[in-house]
């Protein structure tokens, strides 16, 4: 992948500060960039079913938080 400047220079910081490499910081910043927009998608369907009506919005709103709970686990176990 490759950064432009001033994004390289962030996450150099960023990892120094952390002391960890940056490619490790990197792809924990990833996947959790990665991690939220999922959440994201889920919450904006979620709003859109239940916003129309739909029957199956509390099983919908079951799963989000489901997968809030394992993405929050995964991240804690990185």
């Amino acid at each position: 992948m490759t950064l432009d400047i001033d994004t390289s220079k962030t996450l150099a910081k960023h990892a120094r500060r952390l002391g960890k490499p940056r490619a490790t910081v990197a792809r924990e910043l990833l996947r959790e960039a990665l991690l939220r927009r999922e959440d994201l998608e889920q919450r904006r369907k979620l709003a859109r079913d239940y916003a129309a009506g739909r029957g199956d919005a509390q099983e919908l709103l079951a799963d989000l938080e489901r997968l809030q709970i394992e993405a929050l686990d995964s991240l804690e176990g990185s």
